[in-house]
């Protein structure tokens, strides 16, 4: 069939043609969005999923549908080696630019502006000393004595609720979208907590919604005890059969394409119903499909190349940026994840991956704790770990050491 008219998508972050799947998502959000309109009291949203699972595109989407009730929204992507202050900045600045149109008093905005500067100006650098080194392009003199102090999370508190006041002037929200939330520092972590739990308690109208791994409420519950309560949490899945179908089905139909029965069939068990992995292999089969309807012929010559791209792009990515200590704790975990049948890497105790190494748990640390922090596995459970990105302990068992 025509390539130029293959509908799909896969692609980090990318919207698919159909999002299928998370209408209990988006529903719920519409909920928080009207409840904070109306001056009730909501929690923060966090969104936790393996890789591929469509958290990105998921919080793009809730980004675009409170610019949509003429909310205020600025998105950031966590860095493990990057501060909150700027960043957070640079969000805030941009919901604040959409809502400031709506607002009768120029001068009260400038005084919250003057105050996103003076935080995003307080820089701590080695020395213990606070000094200016960056220009936030903002048009007026920095505050005083106010989000200033050099303390994350004074000064998140502080600002968070002046940026919160604004919205309210004029009847609307706030909305801050951080996208790899477990890539945040502890005292970053900690002071967002704090922050969100003023809010919460002054009924103001600013929300964050989070997106990140599954590890994800462990790290801010690490941080804050009462983060259990703080957050609505929502774990972001893998479609089911009838959303899987429908992802594949409705924008081919729009193009005056069908699949057989057995292609989808086939199709849902090559992709396990993951939507980055639905995408890829609707992509290469319909490249390969010489006509409507395509069948599980068409589904079979297709897969090879899906995959070839998942072992390059998807896959091998990942495992190149392990070192060679690294590599070897995650083929055991492989090994012992799984069979090379299966289509779910199960959580592995570290015991055992110490034991099918020959080595004491306390050595492997370096190499777990490494791949923690560059998002390869993550541990859900004390003593456990497992894969950040589905399928990958089948794609190594695949592979030759």
């Amino acid at each position: 069939m025509d390539p130029v008219r293959n509908p799909y998508a896969p692609g980090a972050g990318q919207r698919p043609p159909e999002l299928a799947g998370r209408g209990r998502e988006l529903d719920a959000f519409d909920v928080v969005l009207e409840r904070v309109a109306r001056g009730r009291p909501e929690r923060s949203l966090v969104l936790t999923g393996l890789r591929g699972v469509g958290k990105t595109v998921l919080l793009n989407t809730l980004r675009s549908a409170a610019i949509g009730r003429l909310w205020g929204t600025g998105k950031i992507e966590a860095r493990p080696d990057q501060s909150l202050r700027r960043p957070v900045s640079a969000a805030l600045h941009m919901a604040i630019r959409e809502i400031a149109p709506h607002h009768r008093d120029p001068d009260r905005v400038d005084e919250v502006l003057s105050v996103l500067k003076a935080f995003a100006l307080r820089v701590n650098d080695p020395n213990g000393k606070i000094r200016d080194r960056w220009s936030p392009g903002i048009d007026v003199p920095p505050a005083r004595g106010r989000a200033d102090s050099g303390d994350i999370e004074i000064d998140l508190v502080e600002l968070f609720t002046d940026v919160a006041s604004l919205a309210t002037d004029v009847g609307t929200g706030i909305a801050l979208f951080i996208d790899e939330m477990q890539d945040l520092g502890p005292a970053d972590v900690s002071a967002l907590c704090a922050a969100c739990h003023e809010l919460s308690q002054l009924g103001a109208p600013l929300i964050v919604v989070g997106a990140g791994l599954p590890h994800l409420p462990a790290v801010l519950s690490a941080a804050k005890s009462y983060s259990e309560r703080l957050f609505r949490y929502q774990r972001i899945d893998r479609l089911d059969r009838v959303a899987a179908d429908l992802a594949l089905c409705a924008p081919a139909a729009r193009e005056e394409v069908e699949y057989e029965a057995k292609a989808l069939d086939l199709l849902y068990e090559k992709s396990g119903g993951y939507p980055y992995f639905v995408q890829a292999y609707g992509k290469a089969t319909w490249d390969h499909a010489p006509q409507s309807p395509v069948t599980d012929a068409d589904v079979r010559v297709a897969a090879p190349e899906a995959e070839a791209e998942l072992a390059v792009g998807f896959f091998g990515s990942r495992f190149e940026r392990a070192t060679p200590a690294e590599r070897e704790y995650m083929r055991a975990m492989a090994v012992l994840s799984g069979d090379p049948g299966n289509d779910m890497d199960a959580a592995v105790p570290t015991s055992e991956i110490a034991t099918a190494l020959g080595r004491r748990p306390a050595s492997l640390s370096p190499a777990r704790d490494a791949l923690i922090k560059k998002g390869l596995i993550y541990s859900g459970e004390r003593g456990t770990v497992a894969f950040t990105v589905p399928h990958f302990g089948r794609y190594l068992r695949t592979q030759p050491v």
